[in-house]
Parts: structure tokens; sequence; C-alpha cells
């Protein structure tokens, strides 16, 4: 009996994802109104400040032993950077949820400049009221971010998209299981990291490029995730499966396409950066990052599609090839 070789189907091409994204988003430009307007909101509206928090809790931490050893001067120039991050920081860029959120030009940028003059400031009344902020913004971002994705994935794959409610309630479950896996997991790697860094500042460093190969594995699936709730109608957790599936088997793949969407982002997006906070000129990059990030989800939604359809046939190839052949008579 003669063993029959396999032709598996090659895989689905990156150039053929990128180009079907950009397409189906030229063609239904709308579709880049809601990150836009996010933008414009954490730009030109107001600014939620936690400047107070960080200024008395650096006023408490002068008091400490700590600040009269000999590093104080560098502990000095950490205080500085803290408070020039949170003279900047606005609570509402928490808009900007991952996995499921819209995506954001002014969440990292954090302008405090505009056109129209200074924005309005306000500070939280008390760490509850904060908190309570926090909490609010979170959600307001999971569900911006589930009709964001719930609308490019139906004109990315050209099918209706899932039901409203539905697509909500199983985004927010897959935010909320990503969130308690990055707490239960990433507070004890920060708390190792901290120990490691008062014994060893070399072994602080070492084990900060570990932990940055470990969380470049870890973005594949957390990535992914949500694709499959859009994309195949899965809930939450069977989302997460058909993720991590797929990111078994076709890792190179998939981290290159992954790759090639951060390459596309963040180098246009020094581009969209490059005028004054105070220009209108910043309308420019606005609306251009969010064409572009669009285009890349809907680029991301067309590859899962085709990955996952390229990966069934050949597990089912296979799988028949695996099978044990009749003798024929």
């Amino acid at each position: 009996m003669e063993n029959q070789i396999v032709k598996f189907p090659p895989p689905p091409r990156l150039i053929s994802a990128f180009t079907a994204g950009f397409d189906a988003i030229a063609n239904r430009i709308a579709l880049i109104a809601l990150p836009a307007l996010v933008d414009l909101f954490l730009w030109l509206g107001p600014h939620l400040r936690l400047k107070d928090f960080s200024q008395a809790w650096w006023d408490l931490s002068r008091s400490s032993p700590f600040f009269k050893t000999p590093d104080g001067a560098e502990m000095a120039a950490v205080e500085q950077s803290m408070t020039d991050f949170f003279t900047r920081f606005n609570l509402f860029s928490g808009l900007r949820t991952f996995p499921v959120g819209p995506s954001s030009l002014m969440s990292s940028g954090m302008p405090i400049e505009t056109p129209l003059g200074a924005p309005i400031f306000f500070q939280p009344v008390s760490l509850f009221t904060a908190f309570g902020w926090g909490l609010l913004i979170l959600l307001a971002g999971w569900f911006i971010g589930a009709l964001y994705f719930r609308s490019v994935s139906g004109v990315a794959l050209s099918q209706p998209p899932r039901p409203l409610g539905d697509s909500i309630l199983q985004a927010f479950k897959l935010s909320v299981f990503w969130l308690l896996a990055l707490v239960i997991f990433g507070l004890p790697a920060l708390f190792l990291f901290t120990l490691v860094s008062l014994i060893s500042p070399a072994l602080a460093q070492g084990a900060l490029i570990l932990a940055g190969m470990v969380s470049l594995w870890l973005v594949l699936p957390v990535y992914f995730s949500p694709h499959g709730i859009f994309a195949s109608q899965q809930d939450a957790f069977s989302a997460v499966r058909s993720s991590l599936r797929m990111i078994r088997y076709t890792l190179p793949t998939s981290g290159l396409f992954l790759f090639g969407v951060i390459i596309i982002s963040q180098g246009l997006d020094f581009l969209w950066r490059t005028p004054p906070e105070a220009s209108w000129w910043i309308l420019v990059g606005i609306a251009g990052h969010a064409f572009i990030s669009t285009a890349l989800l809907a680029a991301s939604f067309v590859y899962y599609r085709d990955v996952n359809v390229w990966l069934n046939t050949v597990l089912e190839q296979m799988k028949q090839q695996q099978q044990p052949v009749s003798a024929k008579v």
C-alpha cells in the first residue's frame, strides 16, 4: 500500500488581508467617526486630573528616610518625571480600553493645550470619587469598543453583525476576564520585579527583558480574542480558546501580521503627532489616525477569518490522512 502525499493549501497572504481591510474602510469611511470623536473629546473636552493626589503622595513620601539617602537626587528626578506625567494625565484617556476599545491618538499624547485655549481641568474630591470615575470610564470604553468592533467586523467580513446587546455582553465578559488575569498575574509579577530591583539593578534589567519577551508572546492571543466574538459569533470564553488554538498553529504568521500592524500604526502616529498641540492641523492627524487604525482593525478581521478557514482545512486533511485506509480486496 502506497502512502498518499497530501498537499496542503497555502496559508492566506498578509498583503491580501491588509488590502481588503483598507478597501473596506475606504468604501465605508463613516466608520472612522467613532475613534475620531473620542480623540476630539480627549483633545478639546474637559480633562479629569489626579495631580493633587500624586502631589500629596510625594509630600508624604518626602518625609520618609529614603529621600535622605545618597539616592535622594535620583528620587527627586523621579518625582519631577511623575509630576510632569500627572500634569498631562487625563483620566478620560481610559476610554481607550484593550483589547476591546476605540483606537485613540490623544490617549497616549495627553495634550494640555488646544487652539481654543487651555481645556477645562477638574479634580475628583476624593480617591473614592476618582475610583468611581475610573470605573465609569472603563465601562464606557468597553461599550464604545463593542460598538466599534461590531461595526467594523460587519463591513470587513461583509456579513450581518452580531446582535448589539449580545455583542456588548460578550465584549464585557471578555474584558473582565483579561482584566482579572492582569490583576491575578500582573500584581505578583510587579511585586517580584520590585524585590529583584531592590536586590540588584542588573537582575532587574534581566527580569524586565524576560517579562518583555513573555508579554510579546501573550499579546497575540489577547489581541485576537475579541475577533471570535464579532467574526464567528462565539461567546467570550470560546473566543479565548479559539484565539489560543489559532496562535498555537500560526504563531509565526500571526506574529508577523501583528508586527506589521504595530509598525504601520506606531510609525504613522509619529507623523500624526507632528503638529503642535494648539494647532488645528491636529485635526488632520486625528482623521488620519482614525482611518489607519480602523483599516488595520478591518484587516485583522479579514486575516482572522481567512487564517481560521485555512487552519480548519489543514487540520481536517491531517485528520483524514491519519485515518487507517482499508485494504482493497
